[in-house]
């Protein structure tokens, strides 16, 4: 089944508007349920949700009557999430980058680019490799959740609250 484009426009901006939202969602309504979808630190994994949780919607949306087109979403959120924790390591953690412009761009344009993604990868999408991408799509959620409760130590898990970047807002 092929999705329209007005279709692919809409889910992208629910799915954005969606993790901007999420974003706060801990900080409204602090509790266990709300910490398991929403950031509840700083850290530059705590913000995967930002990206996992709306694509993940989204692509259960668009493939509702096809669900073997869900395959190529969880590829592209798997490939998004690596890029996001890669470039967010690099530029916060390596070279101690503190923009908040740069994270904000950085999820508008790997929102945009796990919305094009799975339009490269032509089906059927069905054999060892896209069983691959449904389990480690499943373990990412997994470590999501357990990761919400018991963060390991390590760069990725830090809470870069006290940096002036993830603190204040721009005026």
């Amino acid at each position: 089944m092929t999705v329209t484009h007005k279709r692919l426009l809409t889910a992208f901006l629910c799915a954005c508007a969606a993790g901007v939202l999420l974003h706060f969602v801990h900080d409204w309504l602090p509790c266990a349920v709300t910490a398991l979808f929403s950031p509840v630190r700083e850290s530059l994994w705590e913000h995967v949700k930002l990206l996992f949780w709306p694509i993940l919607a989204a692509g259960l949306v668009l493939c509702r009557r096809d669900r073997a087109a869900l395959r190529p979403w969880l590829l592209s959120s798997l490939i998004v999430i690596a890029l996001m924790l890669s470039a967010g390591w690099l530029f916060h953690i390596v070279l101690g980058g503190e923009s908040m412009a740069f994270d904000i761009g950085l999820y508008f344009v790997l929102m945009a680019a796990a919305f094009l993604l799975p339009r490269l990868f032509p089906g059927p999408w069905t054999g060892l490799f896209w069983e691959l991408v449904i389990w480690l799509t499943a373990a990412v959620g997994v470590a999501v959740v357990l990761f919400t409760f018991w963060p390991p130590d390590g760069p990725l898990f830090a809470d870069l609250s006290g940096a002036p970047t993830w603190a204040r807002l721009p005026l």
